[in-house]
């Protein structure tokens, strides 16, 4: 009996075997007399396989991609919230000039024949240079076919990958300047009034906190620093600042946290200021806390902290200043990818009234 008369015989006799209890589901034939004299083959297996053995499979169908993207966060950008941002100007021009005008002038005494007593106009123009920063996004036509097997737009995300990094680059031009340029930042523009130091503290040192985040302040000395910041403010401004004017406070995310502090009759920091500032906006950005490896852009002398009387009789106190957001430039079309440049421009900030503008750096 060969192998095909053994098999066609087994399944002959399958349903009889099955209907007196002996069921056989993974055999398919009976053994033929050659398989009987040859030992290497046991008698209830099948011959060796040419394959390595693996009871597995393979690893990708055992794994789901979750449609939904989890995209990496990075510390808000707030300088424009600050002060308002404005668009000067475009990318060809280098610089701005703005008009300062100061009325002059003098009184005498009346006389019938005189003629003393004269006024004038006084012209200035200062400048800002504008600079101009440009990234390139690229991609290839196979890059973007594997990445959209996982569900990812590969375009649209390099896309709006430069719209954040230029975004934030912008950000840090507004509070920090262009080295080198006519071109300054809310926190280091050089015609800014000196800084205040903190009082010292009743625990000691100048610091609202400690290194460690505990309270080294209280929220009377707290509202001690702010309420000496608006009393630099009046005096810098010789009284056009009230405290029910509109004012902004900036001060980092971690500084922040002291206007939570209550003192002994249950008022919080935050309250108190509230109450004899009620035009008070607070803004925090992570530039104003002190510098670290995880805050490159902070202020190395410590924590910092600025109001700002937003109006001087009714002109803006200053803005941050553009002359292009984000400008697309030509596709470039290679052999098998694309890539393309974007480009914008940054006048820094312009700050109109120096003396509208308090610090205080160490709290």
């Amino acid at each position: 009996m060969n192998a095909t008369e053994a098999r066609s015989q087994f399944l002959a006799d399958k349903d009889y075997l099955a209907d007196r209890g002996i069921v056989l589901d993974g055999v398919a034939s009976y053994a033929t007399a050659d398989m009987k004299r040859d030992y290497t083959i046991a008698l209830d297996g099948l011959p060796p396989g040419l394959t390595v053995a693996n009871a597995g499979i393979p690893a990708m169908l055992t794994t789901t991609i979750d449609p939904e993207v989890i995209r990496v966060r990075f510390v808000p950008t707030k300088a424009a919230e600050i002060l308002g941002e404005q668009k000067k100007g475009d990318w060809l021009q280098d610089t701005i000039a703005f008009g300062v005008i100061e009325h002059t002038g003098e009184v005498s005494s009346y006389g019938d024949y005189a003629n003393n007593g004269m006024v004038g106009v006084n012209a200035n123009w200062p400048q800002r240079q504008n600079y101009l920063y440009q990234t390139i996004s690229e991609y290839g036509e196979r890059e973007v076919g594997r990445a959209g097997l996982a569900g990812i737009n590969l375009v649209s995300e390099r896309d709006a990958a430069a719209a954040n990094v230029m975004g934030r680059f912008e950000n840090t031009a507004y509070l920090l300047g262009i080295q080198g340029l006519q071109n300054y930042g809310l926190m280091n523009d050089p015609v800014l009034p000196a800084t205040l130091t903190p009082s010292t503290k009743a625990a000691g040192g100048t610091t609202w906190q400690t290194t460690g985040g505990a309270p080294n302040a209280t929220a009377n000395e707290v509202y001690n620093d702010v309420l000496a910041l608006f009393t630099q403010l009046v005096a810098q401004t010789g009284g056009l600042v009230e405290s029910t004017d509109r004012l902004v406070l900036v001060l980092s995310p971690g500084a922040a946290v002291a206007l939570g502090f209550i003192n002994q009759f249950n008022l919080k920091v935050r309250e108190a200021l509230k109450e004899e500032f009620p035009n008070m906006r607070i803004v925090t950005a992570v530039q104003y806390g002190k510098q670290s490896a995880s805050n490159p852009q902070g202020v190395a002398a410590g924590n910092f902290m600025q109001l700002i009387a937003e109006t001087i009789d009714g002109q803006n106190t200053g803005f941050a200043a553009f002359s292009e957001k984000m400008r697309q430039h030509n596709l470039v079309t290679e052999m098998s990818s694309y890539k393309k440049k974007w480009s914008g421009g940054v006048w820094g900030a312009v700050i109109r009234f120096p003396y509208a503008v308090a610090s205080m750096t160490g709290i």
